[in-house]
């Protein structure tokens, strides 16, 4: 019936007479009952009997989508902030072969809204327009989230990069259940060129900190690994100033689009399905449909474009750009990465130290105490906030493996019996802090000859001291007594130039203590 109710006919066709027999105009008649003039003239042409035929013939007469009537309904009843094009797409996606027009499926979203009164209110954001560049010329990019229901029920948080060729308007977007990370974001410049076939002369970016470390004036300042990708892909940036929606209007449509198109409603079961069937809607309707600005379909469009992209001359791995990132050591032996505390093997901490990490493409954390060096952690990020992430065995286990690490320190000393002896009375005084004062007992004793760490053994036990830092003060005091008692190895000694050697032989003039206590004492001057 298209500007009103059925059930409301028989109402309207009552007034239109009424307000006709009183001397209304049609144009005053159609404003008030808020229908076209159209509606009017085709009103007054029938009779009450027509009437009533006519709306027999409409409940009867059959729509193209009345076989989809309840699953439409089911989803605007689910999601009323649905639009007529979102659900065009859903159909379109679950029956590949059905062909409908746009305006069709607008007209009988609408009816079914007003049959089951599911209203929709959506807010509008207006851009100022502006000329559209050469062909090739410049891509814009940006980032964006959503929150997804997935098939259990459960809220995730999903994370994705989207880029758009400001002439055609053809897009390009990907997705991570996890915050990006530089290393993801350079990984997606690649794959979205290698999607291109080609790389835009101009990048346009919001100002966003895996990037950009700050803009004075103009002048940007990158962080170290994306200047070293910029640098090795010879891009020219563009940063867009902040609130400037005129200047990066493209993106930020594209973005709305994706949010509200093909990610709303949508149910999230696997990232890797996720993005192949948002790569699937970007055929189907992202860069399929014709663009409202443009009258174009952007696929069209882009075949053209193309031609005019440079060329990807080479391929490149993250492994080719400097992505050494560094980290300080936390005295309780963790590192901060994303809001999150992840662990370390103990003793790693020390003033100052910093280790290597990297983000892997499986999405786990590893830590390298030089940028090249072993692994000494490997984590599994978290996508929260504020959490302890710990591996078992960067824990200490305080009732096992003491006397394995009580055996292995005493492997120091020649006499081993003695050595285990003496540990195992620190393991009874010191039952807390025993890893501890076995760290530093083998780190004292590593540090000195086999000779040196014996006789402190035994100082140690003649007195009675059973601390690892007695221990370690010990080993020090018989090591100066040890370099003390080493020969002093003679050397010739130069004299200086121009001088004579009878100077130096010279002997100063002495006097007996005698003489300087008298001057204390108030006596005579010397």
């Amino acid at each position: 019936m298209g500007e009103i109710e059925k059930v409301e006919i028989l109402e309207v066709y009552m007034k239109i007479k009424q307000f006709k027999e009183q001397g209304f105009k049609i144009r005053r008649i159609a404003k008030k009952l808020g229908i076209s003039r159209t509606t009017v003239y085709k009103y007054l042409e029938k009779s009450p009997e027509e009437i009533l035929e006519w709306m027999a013939s409409t409940k009867t007469r059959a729509k193209k989508l009345d076989p989809y009537e309840l699953l439409i309904h089911t989803w605007l009843s689910e999601h009323p902030d649905l639009s007529a094009s979102q659900i065009h797409d859903w159909l379109k996606e679950r029956f590949p072969k059905l062909v409908v027009g746009d305006s069709t499926v607008r007209s009988y979203v609408k009816e079914l809204r007003n049959k089951y009164g599911i209203p929709k209110t959506e807010p509008k954001r207006i851009y100022q327009a502006i000329p559209d560049p050469p062909m090739g010329q410049q891509a814009q990019v940006d980032f964006g989230e959503t929150k997804q229901k997935t098939s259990e029920g459960k809220e995730i948080k999903l994370y994705f990069i989207s880029f758009v060729l400001s002439h055609s308007r053809y897009k390009y977007v990907e997705w991570l259940d996890r915050p990006f990370t530089t290393k993801d974001v350079i990984q997606t410049h690649e794959r979205a060129f290698q999607y291109y076939g080609g790389i835009p002369y101009e990048l346009a970016y919001d100002q966003d900190s895996l990037l950009i470390v700050s803009e004075n004036a103009g002048d940007l300042i990158l962080t170290s690994e994306f200047q070293a990708y910029r640098d090795e892909r010879k891009l020219n940036l563009f940063v867009c100033r902040r609130a400037d929606p005129e200047s990066k209007g493209r993106i930020e449509n594209v973005v709305g689009f994706v949010k509200k198109n093909f990610a709303k409603n949508r149910v999230f079961q696997h990232i890797d399905k996720w993005n192949d069937d948002c790569l699937a809607w970007l055929d189907r309707t992202g860069n399929g449909n014709v663009h409202n600005t443009t009258k174009k379909r952007p696929a069209d469009v882009f075949k053209l474009e193309k031609q005019h992209l440079r060329p990807v001359t080479k391929e490149i791995t993250i492994t080719s750009i400097d992505s050494s990132i560094t980290r300080t050591v936390r005295k309780d032996n963790t590192i901060l990465y994303e809001s999150n505390r992840y662990s370390v093997p103990l003793g790693t901490y020390e003033k100052d130290k910093k280790v290597f990490i990297e983000v892997t493409d499986e999405n786990r954390l590893v830590v390298r105490e030089e940028s090249d060096g072993a692994i000494i952690a490997n984590h599994l990020i978290s996508t929260g906030r504020g959490k302890l992430i710990q591996d078992t065995q960067h824990i200490r286990d305080r009732l096992k493996g003491i006397p394995a690490y009580i055996a292995t320190v005493s492997e120091e000393f020649e006499d081993k019996e003695t050595a285990t002896a003496f540990l195992e009375e620190i393991h009874q005084r010191y039952p807390r802090y025993v890893r501890d004062q076995l760290k530093i007992v083998l780190k004292a004793s590593k540090a000195v000859d086999q000779a040196i760490r014996n006789e402190a053994l035994s100082e140690c036990i003649k007195r009675g001291l059973y601390s690892a830092t007695e221990f370690s003060d010990v080993v020090a005091f018989v090591q100066r007594q040890y370099n003390s008692n080493q020969p002093v190895v003679s050397k010739e000694i130069k004299t200086l130039p121009h001088v004579d050697p009878e100077l130096i032989n010279t002997q100063p003039e002495s006097r007996e203590l005698n003489r300087y206590l008298d001057v204390l004492n108030g006596g005579v001057s010397v």
